[in-house]
């Protein structure tokens, strides 16, 4: 079969006013840029599983947009394959309309879809749902026999990642990415409520084989030399011993690396010396709310957040100290937080010494246990309106804050912390933590 993977990639945001905004101040330009041309590793994943006997082509939608508006997509297809996130998915159900017209099979699979597949399957001939490794073979073989199902795979099932197979790096024109990714693990003990992450489709802490993730970068270091790579996990360091044995592996691989974590590996300055050597330029950490009452009950299986709150600014000063930027992130309309909250970050911000820091709306994604509650709370402002799934817009009523308050409070925090002059005083300060920790280790 002739398969062509399309990846909805990019950022999304319905508020124009923010839109304009946001393409003028440096800090969201940067981050927004970044997430935008990270290519989409679970049809990489798939690729890497998919027999040879097979052509397998990789678009980005960025990269189809011209063809899309002259009605001249690339044809020929026996399948095609779209992966996509809540905030694209009426531009997938667009495109699946359009090769399903045209008699293309289309098969439609992610986060978005496992927990809308009814409304999905109206633009697509299947739908997978939950982790597609568990059902690419099937779709492959039923696709091949012209009698793919509507519905594969289960929330409810697990794959296991011993099975992992090498996602198919060498598909992708390097020269369009600045950083690619890999996965070493699935799951969060956290289980935050608001979480749309992988957190979704298992609630088990599931860890990659080092051996595999050392091959990983070993395929991406085969088309790019010096490459930066992103870790695609939700929280990497849960298992330390793990990480102590792999990171002076990846220290010989002489690369530059990314990943999101939590607070705790500050308690662990072996780990963070590790981990600099090994390349780790930077790590995101879900700090949520520089207070106390917004952090009560919003993990769903305990308050460790809510615990670790007092300990933020000397956490990211340990971490910072050993030549790591944290990028710290901010969730504003938690159900705890009041109009005060936008000045409440802005100065939390500036006396942390955060190098980086990334705010975000709280967003109700189908399928999270926030949207379950807000929906039996009648919260939220408008059903199926999938198009404000981007972090950046209101898809619920606040409660402790007007819709207005929370809408223009985020405009203005935005403005503030991501200003030029406020975007380089951080960046200088990291600069200054940089060069002291390069001095004491000449």
């Amino acid at each position: 079969m002739k398969i062509a993977l399309i990846a909805m990639s990019g950022i999304r945001v319905a508020d124009t006013e923010l839109l304009e905004m946001g393409l003028t101040l440096p800090g969201f330009v940067e981050r927004s840029k970044i997430i935008a041309s990270l290519p989409s590793l679970g049809l990489l994943t798939l690729a890497g599983m998919t027999p040879k006997s097979h052509q397998v082509d990789y678009y980005e939608i960025a990269d189809l947009q011209e063809n899309i508006k002259g009605n001249s997509i690339p044809q020929d297809y026996d399948l095609v394959a779209i992966s996509s996130y809540g905030a694209q998915i009426n531009e997938a159900y667009l495109l699946g309309d359009i090769y399903h017209k045209n008699n293309t099979p289309v098969v439609m699979g992610g986060l978005h879809v496992s927990f809308v597949p009814k409304e999905a399957i109206a633009h697509c001939d299947a739908v997978v749902i939950g982790e597609g490794e568990l059902s690419w073979p099937d779709v492959l073989k039923d696709a091949e026999n012209k009698s793919l199902k509507p519905f594969y795979g289960s929330i409810d099932e697990e794959y296991d990642l011993n099975d992992a197979p090498l996602p198919a790096f060498g598909l992708l024109d390097i020269d369009k990415y600045n950083r690619l990714t890999i996965q070493t693990s699935r799951g969060c003990p956290h289980q935050c409520e608001f979480c749309a992450s992988s957190t979704l489709l298992t609630d088990k802490y599931k860890q990659k084989p080092a051996e595999k993730v050392l091959a990983e970068i070993d395929a991406i270091l085969e088309i790019w030399p010096k490459p930066f790579i992103e870790l695609a996990d939700d929280n990497t360091f849960i298992n330390i011993s793990y990480w102590r044995e792999l990171l002076p592996e990846i220290k010989k691989r002489n690369i530059r690396w990314f990943t999101e974590t939590d607070i705790s590996i500050a308690k662990h300055p072996d780990l963070l010396e590790l981990m600099r050597e090994s390349g780790c330029a930077q790590v995101l950490i879900g700090l949520e709310s520089p207070l106390e009452p917004p952090l009560d009950g919003l993990e769903i299986r305990s308050n460790w957040k809510m615990k670790q709150w007092t300990k933020y600014k000397d956490a990211i000063r340990t971490i910072q100290s050993h030549a790591i930027s944290v990028n710290g992130c901010f969730v504003l309309g938690l159900d705890g937080q009041m109009p005060e909250i936008f000045d409440t970050v802005f100065d939390f911000v500036e006396d942390s010494d955060l190098s980086e820091v990334q705010i975000t709306i709280q967003t109700a994604f189908p399928g999270t246990p926030l949207y379950k509650r807000l929906q039996s709370e009648d919260r939220i402002i408008e059903e199926n309106a999938w198009h404000k799934l981007s972090l950046f817009d209101v898809n619920f009523i606040p409660k402790n804050m007007s819709l207005t308050e929370l809408r223009s409070g985020f405009h203005s925090l935005a403005e503030k912390i991501y200003s030029e002059e406020v975007t380089q005083k951080r960046r200088e300060k990291f600069k200054s933590q940089l060069r002291q920790y390069i001095k004491k280790h000449k």
